[in-house]
């Protein structure tokens, strides 16, 4: 994958359009928003042989004005398509705009999560604090607000974490529960909302979990465990990760990190996982599912997983990012494992490590 980024592609013509569409990068975004949630592109869509603006105007009851200012803007956009009889046709980019899960479930994060925090990123960047998080609210990290976040943010933030560990998930149940694992007890550091948990029980009848995150993450999940009657299956242990001297429960098979370790810098990984070390017995292995930027198949991944950097910047945690695999292999052979395992392409976007302590 990096391999893409050793020249430069673009002609100097296409260059300096594509410059122009980074410069107007708010507006571009905001109107592909409202050209989705105003209904204009499925009523476009919806006329197959194409549909003038006063159509439009009719049966979306968007004032003629906005209509007309987001559509023309939405030409230069390549979102739409407009012939010679004033007839708006659907293009590809608005059909993906409109349809694509990925783009949604993007779209949705970067705007009620990253999109007002993002202009503080040069005190971020300056200061190594996410200077953003203060337009979600008043935290060290926004982990620790998630419990609190408005319901709309706080659907779209899980909508997209779980968009991607949601489609892992079940290649990854195989590799982690194979029987020459002899994983019975498992300890999950960061178990967000219960879902991989409850994967793991659904999937092996005699698993145990143990799922260590932050008081309020925890008690969200022990409310979903507890509804679906698996109390006696899962347990908890709230703590707050980040402080060094939080020692884990020990006595563990393996331990499983899912989205996880990107959200600390490489100090706090080597720490975790060094921590990790101590819980597991002394043939345990820890279990890492990460996407890594250039690991991907395709350069629309990469873009994706790199962009999200941005978000661990300003918000997040100020300090933390979607890693290189080489900077993060590093993190965990400074903290005394070797990768024994590596599974790439899975889902997505993901690489599964499976690390063992060094001999």
């Amino acid at each position: 994958m990096t391999n893409l980024y050793s020249k430069d592609k673009r002609t100097a013509l296409d260059a300096k359009h594509y410059a122009q569409v980074i410069a107007h990068g708010p507006i571009v975004f905001q109107v592909a928003k409202m050209l989705r949630d105003k209904g204009i592109l499925a009523t476009i869509e919806d006329a197959r042989s194409g549909i003038t603006l006063a159509d439009i105007v009719e049966k979306t009851q968007v004032p003629e004005y906005g209509v007309r200012v987001l559509l023309e803007a939405g030409l230069g956009m390549e979102m739409v398509t407009v012939d010679d009889k004033g007839k708006y046709y659907l293009a590809k980019t608005g059909y993906f705009i409109l349809h694509d899960p990925l783009t949604r479930v993007n779209m949705n994060f970067m705007q009620d999560i990253c999109y007002k925090g993002l202009f503080h990123l040069e005190e971020a960047i300056d200061t190594g604090k996410p200077a953003g998080l203060k337009e979600l609210g008043n935290w060290n990290t926004v982990y620790e607000g998630l419990s609190q976040l408005q319901p709309h943010q706080q659907k779209s933030w899980f909508e997209y974490d779980h968009f991607f560990s949601d489609i892992a998930f079940p290649a990854v149940l195989k590799h982690i529960y194979k029987p020459e694992n002899h994983i019975k007890k498992l300890l999950e550091i960061g178990g967000n909302t219960g879902k991989w948990a409850l994967a793991s029980t659904k999937f092996d009848n005699d698993v145990r979990i143990t799922i260590v995150d932050l008081p309020g993450q925890a008690a969200m999940a022990k409310k979903n465990i507890e509804d679906l009657g698996l109390s006696n299956r899962v347990d908890f242990y709230p703590a707050n990760v980040l402080d060094e001297n939080v020692q884990f429960p020990t006595g563990y098979d393996a331990v499983w990190m899912s989205q996880f370790l990107d959200c600390f810098s490489e100090d706090e990984i080597v720490s975790i996982m060094q921590r990790c070390g101590k819980a597991i017995n002394e043939d345990g292995a820890i279990y890492i599912l990460e996407a890594f930027w250039d690991n991907q198949r395709f350069e629309t991944a990469a873009f994706c997983i790199q962009q999200l950097s941005i978000y661990f910047t300003a918000i997040a945690n100020g300090n933390s990012q979607m890693y290189d695999s080489r900077v993060f292999k590093k993190c965990i052979e400074k903290a005394g494992f070797d990768i024994v395992e590596e599974t790439d392409g899975i889902g997505l976007s993901h690489t599964l490590l499976k690390c063992k302590k060094r001999k």
